[in-house]
């Protein structure tokens, strides 16, 4: 008879003698590995000189560094000469970042109508939304694009939260699937959440167009449904103002929203942890609104970090470094724009195909191949390539010369 990893747990404790003490921790199961991190450790393992790295999603320069911004070693050495105090900032953050993150996000003008706390970055911020809906709506629905980014679906899981998905992708064109995502999400009810890549969406790189912004926008107006918006790489895709226009248009439409947004990558401080949670609504509730924000970070980590975000304070507050910022910035995303291009050119020579042509047509740090799990396994272990296993890549985790080796490789393997 075979007996199951929990039964062999079970009796182990059983087993054990008892010195009066309850075995809390035993009780606790393995906890399923994450892809990301595995794939990142398998790339470090790898002896390989000439191994590529596309899957940790970290912009990265053509050295392979993720450099620190012009901008914010400016702030930095700024506040290093003149802050005079470590002690806690206010349960929502500073109000000048929260000010200032608004103002990025949309535009000037939609601060009477934002309640906003700062949090540990962007999965912070994610993590608050949904805790807030769940506390505002226990029984919302939170929708989900199939693919979406892999914290998405956990963090509902682990809250307990009911989730649906609508169709995204499509694996053909390497585009969007339009007509999938509006037929699913005509299944969604007045009080449903859904949740939209503001921008660059994660994993795939397709983005909706305007018109079909606009065409969502009508469906989830006409459903009562709340827009709940992760806005994660704006300035990576067609610039700061475009990448923004969606959300904006959004919050120009619905009486009520969500914006989780990072300052991870546009301001390249990944580790600093950095984000904001932005609750559109009316002007005359945005108190309670904002209580219950504060109220809730309160009861997950107080206060949240605020070197990252006094930092963004100080360069959007600076016109000097906030020129300096958007200079970087947009040095960064044609940079990935330039890789995208030659990636495309490089694939349509080696496959003599423009199967891989929508690679330039997508935005922000990933694309994803559309090639099988065996593929992605043959190209990690015959050529050292490291993608996450449907086949999403960095962009940025290219450079001049390996962007020929990658093509060479995958025209190989399909």
């Amino acid at each position: 008879m075979t007996i199951c990893p929990s039964q062999k747990a079970r009796q182990h404790r059983k087993d054990r003698p008892s010195n009066g003490l309850h075995a809390m921790l035993e009780t606790l199961n393995p906890q399923p590995a994450d892809k990301i991190l595995t794939l990142i450790q398998q790339f470090k393992d790898d002896p390989r000189s000439d191994k590529i790295d596309l899957g940790v999603g970290v912009y990265k320069d053509a050295t392979g560094l993720t450099p620190v911004m012009r901008a914010v070693k400016a702030a930095e050495k700024r506040l290093w000469e003149t802050e005079t105090t470590k002690t806690y900032t206010g349960l929502a953050g500073e109000p000048a970042y929260n000010a200032a993150m608004v103002e990025l996000i949309l535009g000037p003008g939609m601060g009477g109508r934002a309640a906003s706390v700062a949090t540990p970055g962007g999965t912070g911020a994610i993590r608050q939304a949904l805790e807030l809906i769940r506390m505002a709506a226990p029984g919302a629905k939170v929708w989900l694009s199939d693919p979406t980014w892999p914290n998405h679906p956990s963090i509902i899981r682990y809250l307990g939260m009911s989730m649906a998905s609508y169709r995204y992708f499509d694996a053909v064109t390497g585009g969007v699937d339009f007509a999938g995502l509006m037929a699913d999400l005509a299944g969604v009810r007045a009080g449903d959440a859904v949740l939209l890549h503001g921008c660059c969406h994660n994993p795939t790189g397709a983005n909706l167009d305007a018109v079909q912004w606009a065409a969502v926008a009508d469906l989830l107006a006409a459903k009562g449904a709340i827009p709940f918006v992760d806005l994660a790489y704006q300035g990576f895709g067609d610039g700061l103002e475009s990448d923004a226009a969606p959300t904006r248009m959004l919050a120009a439409r619905f009486p009520e929203m969500l914006i989780a947004a990072s300052c991870s990558k546009n301001f390249g401080i990944y580790r600093e942890r950095t984000g904001v949670l932005i609750a559109l609504g009316d002007e005359t509730r945005r108190g309670v609104t904002q209580g219950n924000l504060a109220f809730l970070n309160r009861q997950n980590f107080s206060f949240p970090p605020d070197h990252g975000a006094r930092l963004v304070t100080m360069i959007w507050e600076d016109a000097g470094l906030r020129a300096d910022w958007m200079a970087e910035l947009e040095e960064v995303r044609l940079n990935m724009l330039h890789l995208r291009q030659a990636l495309a050119d490089a694939l349509r020579r080696a496959t003599n195909s423009d199967r891989f042509d929508f690679v330039a047509r997508h935005r922000g740090m990933f694309s994803r191949l559309g090639l099988s799990e065996a593929q992605v396994e043959r190209l990690r272990k015959d050529h050292g390539i490291y993608m996450v296993s449907d086949s999403r890549i960095n962009i940025a985790g290219l450079n001049a010369a390996t962007v020929p080796v990658l093509a060479t490789a995958v025209a190989g393997v399909i």
